[in-house]
Parts: structure tokens; sequence; C-alpha cells
């Protein structure tokens, strides 16, 4: 299984999109970038617990307050066109490539 690299999206404190995301970038312009090993990323797909769309990635953080999630939950970020994935070893959403 090939080396998958993130960053951190900028302004959020935990969401991690590929550190190699082509449309307009919003990731952390000097932001240090973090490899699967160090995000906890599981080697093979892991189950997933699907989750209602959400229209943009910010949402994410603020379901902690309503919603909290839990390993596994996953979401589809309409304005990115990606899936997330929720890891509670790092407290933080992992953008999903090829684990689904």
């Amino acid at each position: 299984m090939r080396e998958r690299s993130y960053k951190k999206m900028a302004g959020t404190s935990a969401v991690f999109i590929p550190a190699n995301f082509a449309s307009a970038s919003p990731v952390e312009r000097d932001g240090l970038v973090w490899s699967d090993a160090e995000l906890h990323m599981p080697d093979s797909p892991q189950p997933l617990a699907w989750k209602p769309p959400l229209d943009t990635s910010l949402a994410l953080e603020g379901l902690e307050e309503y919603e909290p999630p839990a390993s596994g939950d996953a979401r589809y970020i309409k304005n990115l066109g990606m899936a997330f994935v929720y890891n509670s070893e790092i407290r933080g959403w992992v953008a999903l490539t090829d684990y689904v």
C-alpha cells in the first residue's frame, strides 16, 4: 500500500486533506505534512458509519458540540467533493482517499 501524505486544512484544528489537493488549496501553506502512520490511519479499509453530508469542512468541527463523532464516522463534504473519516486517536477528521 502506498504511503499518503496530508496537510491540515487552514482554519481548522483537526481536519486533514491530501497534501496534493488540486483544487483551490485550503491547506496551511507552510504547514507540516503528516503521513498515514502519524495520523494513525489503518493499513486496510475500516468499517465506516456514514452520516449525512455536510456543506463545508468547517462544519466537521462544529459536530463536537451537538453530535460528538465516534471513530469510523464518515461524512461527505460537498464543497470539497470528498469524504472524511473521524479518527478518535487524533481527535480529528482525515480525508478518505483509497479507504473506501
